[in-house]
């Protein structure tokens, strides 16, 4: 099953319970805009090379859309549309003035210089810069990408559009964006995992948690949940996992990362196994973080955790969802657990519009209560209509996207 036809599987059942009309399902599941360019770039050696680009805008209804801009050798058509969907329900979740977009380059990145990289990002920006703004449509960090990023593109665009630093989020804080944004997403992984624990009776201190990836996202939700008593016994990146069953030191894995090209591979005081050794670990909570769809039919029944948060997009493909669920393990659905860099990019967005911004302190603050009322919504909503909290998650998102539709008088 593709990436987009399993958004789609779980966006009927949610619109099931809701006995939304098919004229209204059509709506909701067709992107207002995909868009496809060619992306041609002069490499260093002189050879030209073509990339191919995608942006899918999905839905504006509740405001501009937003979206991050990923690059990675797998990006194609189906799986920027089935994002830009998930997008449009996870800002409508998190309840923040937003729609739903999603952007990629088909690319290997460590194939690339820096240089090259760079040329790629603005030459994407010179094919797609009429169709975003920051009332139209504002790209993010993804997979691949990153802050540097975010800045060539507010510099390129703004060499069409002047001066407009709300085209983008996640930029560096010295170039007008916010602190607080890089450990965003990992930092609403942990704040989710905690409040699932609290709802299930679990003390931090008796929970131990492995977490597939160790990316910005991964790292991040594993120096907060260690910070907060959490045992995390493994942690992975592509290379392979570490292990400890006393608990990984994750300053540690962090400092060996951040010396080795962000790699994990030759850190010391873990035994070494594979990620799909990590998926299989008998632990507490166990936190895709990496790609998606690492949770299929083919392992499913290797997976022990009770409690799966999912830190990545799309990580369990629907037929494992449907057997996890049977066994009664709790899934924090991607829309929800992973929200909460989507969020503070509103705070810097917002602040961007406004030219003020907040300290540090305050945007933690901040995070934490969105955070906090989505969940509790999502849960309580669940918990009402006895259904799983994707389907709620889901069913949360619909509504207001539905009913903002109609106030508007689209149909």
């Amino acid at each position: 099953m593709k990436a987009f036809e399993a958004t789609q599987s779980y966006f009927h059942r949610a619109a099931d319970l809701l006995d939304m009309p098919d004229n209204m399902r059509r709506l909701a599941l067709t992107a207002k805009r995909e868009v496809q360019v060619q992306v041609p770039i002069e490499r260093d050696n002189g050879d030209v090379a073509t990339y191919i680009g995608y942006r899918v805008q999905h839905n504006n209804a509740r405001g501009p859309m937003k979206g991050g801009l990923r690059f990675h050798h797998e990006v194609d058509l189906d799986e920027v549309r089935s994002l830009a969907m998930l997008m449009t329900l996870k800002t409508a979740v998190v309840n923040i003035p937003y729609g739903g977009a999603k952007g990629g380059i088909a690319v290997r990145v460590r194939d690339l210089s820096r240089r090259e990289l760079q040329r790629l990002t603005r030459k994407f920006v010179d094919a797609i810069h009429d169709i975003i703004g920051p009332d139209i449509d504002i790209p993010a960090p993804d997979m691949g990408t990153g802050a540097e990023h975010m800045a060539w593109i507010m510099n390129q665009y703004g060499k069409y559009h002047g001066f407009s630093p709300g085209i983008v989020t996640g930029k560096p804080v010295e170039l007008y964006g916010i602190p607080g944004r890089e450990e965003a997403t990992g930092r609403g992984v942990g704040i989710m995992t905690l409040k699932t624990l609290s709802r299930l009776g679990r003390k931090p201190q008796d929970t131990t948690v492995a977490i597939q990836g160790f990316g910005n996202v991964g790292s991040h939700a594993a120096k907060f949940l260690q910070e907060a008593d959490c045992r995390v016994v493994a942690v992975s990146d592509h290379t392979g996992a570490c292990y400890n069953p006393a608990g990984i030191g994750v300053m540690d894995a962090i400092r060996h990362a951040n010396a080795n090209e962000k790699l994990l591979t030759g850190f010391c005081g873990a035994e070494r196994i594979s990620n799909d050794e990590l998926l299989a670990l008998d632990v507490d909570v166990l936190i895709p973080a990496a790609i998606g769809g690492v949770i299929t039919a083919e392992n499913v029944d290797s997976i022990k955790a009770p409690v799966i948060i999912e830190a990545a997009n799309e990580p369990i493909r629907p037929e494992a969802d449907a057997i996890l669920d049977d066994r009664g393990v709790i899934i924090l659905p991607d829309v929800l657990a992973n929200a909460g860099g989507v969020t503070v990019s509103y705070f810097e967005w917002a602040q961007n519009r406004q030219y003020y911004t907040w300290n540090l302190d305050r945007v933690r603050q901040e995070l934490d209560r969105v955070l906090s009322q989505a969940f509790e919504a999502v849960w309580d909503l669940s918990r009402e209509r006895d259904t799983p909290l994707r389907t709620a998650a889901f069913m949360l998102g619909i509504q207001r996207v539905a009913k903002a539709t109609m106030l508007a008088g689209l149909v």
